[in-house]
């Protein structure tokens, strides 16, 4: 890493080794000589302190999307390239990616769903999936966390939840997989030709399902969304589709990770066993979240504390960075589950704050306690590494023994 302090500019490869296994020591350093910096590898302003980051987040002047206030030529973009086409018009329609009045409306119409109290029927169902995925493998006396455990929990729910049929599991999650790779660093053509294919094939799957369920309504999150177009008021197909396909893929792909980092983390910090409460839970979130970096377009030319930003320029928000950040939290590399408050911003704040945390945090608080009590002695086999995905942040495998 190459720190230029008199330019606030700094070069660190995302993509280098000890950086995505380990990026804490470079945070570190970023927060003490240039906390608001020009990252050239992205060629972007970002921010490594929590308080610069949580007001980012809740800062209406910034936005996810930039398209409905200037136009391509104004912001010196180039017309999409073709072979792109069908992976950004499906992203237009994205919860995550539109900003108000859209925005307001959409998840206006999904967030019911994942209210605390609301996904909290969902408890026993998640403890008997626990179990069950727990039986597969408890004999063995060694598992891979993530295929075993990490992730079935999460991909299951959302898709019990969405009234998707649960055995189209594997391929959903290779779509979801090939899709989120356009967003990691440095993506190259091959990356760019399997997003949008698995676009195009998710897409088709997801319509061909919802013709099913107008036809045949059920008592899940589809079919309310599907009543919900019928209305013609709340939603088009086109966002239907989208809505669908996201909360598939953001339903699986941080919990993932959250419940594999997770787990290394209480082994390692030795804070691991059956007595787990809403305390380690948060505090693994804040100690090793799975996203680390959030993006946001300048909606006006802006003053954020001495920075002068243009209308259209991107921001980067680094929430590992944020979640370390001594002037926030005492001693930051302790991992203490008695830390109150906990204030960490890994699921985001403000009108994007994620809408699926309330059932993210219900799978790490019903699962890991089972996985402890089931199989106590539960032992790292090997260190495990991280996978070359910055600004994701997960394990390329965990592999426990007991």
């Amino acid at each position: 890493m190459k720190i230029d302090t008199s330019h606030r500019s700094v070069s660190l490869d995302p993509r280098e080794t000890g950086f995505f296994n380990n990026p804490y020591p470079a945070y570190e350093r970023l927060r003490e000589a240039v906390p608001v910096f020009k990252w050239e590898d992205y060629g972007y302003w970002c921010f490594a302190r929590h308080d610069d980051v949580a007001a980012l987040l809740r800062d209406r002047r910034f936005g996810r999307q930039i398209l409905h206030v200037m136009s391509r030529a104004e912001l010196g973009w180039p017309e999409t390239p073709e072979h792109l086409r069908p992976f950004y018009a499906f992203e237009q329609h994205s919860l995550l990616e539109t900003e108000p009045p859209v925005h307001t409306r959409l998840r206006g119409l999904v967030n019911r769903a994942f209210l605390s109290r609301t996904v909290e029927r969902l408890r026993p169902r998640i403890a008997q999936l626990t179990h069950e995925l727990i039986d597969g493998f408890a004999t063995r006396r060694e598992v891979e966390l993530l295929e075993h455990l990490a992730t079935p929990i999460p991909i299951t729910v959302i898709a019990e939840l969405l009234g998707v049929p649960v055995e189209t599991g594997p391929q959903l999650l290779a779509w979801s997989h090939d899709m989120v790779a356009m967003y990691q660093a440095r993506r190259d053509p091959e990356i760019e030709r399997k997003a949008v294919e698995a676009t195009i094939a998710f897409s088709a799957f997801m319509r061909g399902f919802v013709r099913e369920r107008r036809k045949s309504p059920g008592d899940d999150l589809l079919s309310q969304l599907i009543a919900a177009e019928a209305e013609g008021k709340s939603l088009s197909e086109e966002e239907l589709i989208t809505t669908a396909v996201l909360l598939l893929n953001a339903g699986h792909e941080a919990s993932v990770h959250a419940i594999g980092n997770g787990v290394k983390a209480l082994l390692e910090e030795r804070q691991a066993g059956p007595d787990l409460g809403e305390g380690h839970i948060e505090e693994l979130l804040r100690f090793d979240a799975p996203l680390h970096l959030f993006t946001r377009y300048a909606l006006e030319d802006v003053d954020f504390n001495g920075l002068r930003l243009k209308k259209g320029e991107t921001v980067g928000l680094l929430l590992g960075a944020a979640n370390r950040d001594p002037a926030r939290f005492s001693e930051p590399d302790r991992f203490d589950p008695l830390r109150t408050p906990n204030p960490h911003v890994s699921f985001g704040a403000g009108i994007h704050f994620c809408v699926g945390a309330p059932l993210a945090r219900l799978e790490l608080n019903v699962a890991l306690p089972i996985l402890f009590q089931r199989l106590p002695g539960l032992k790292l086999a090997r260190r495990p590494a991280y996978r070359d995905a910055y600004h994701f942040h997960g394990l390329e495998r965990l592999d426990l023994i007991w």
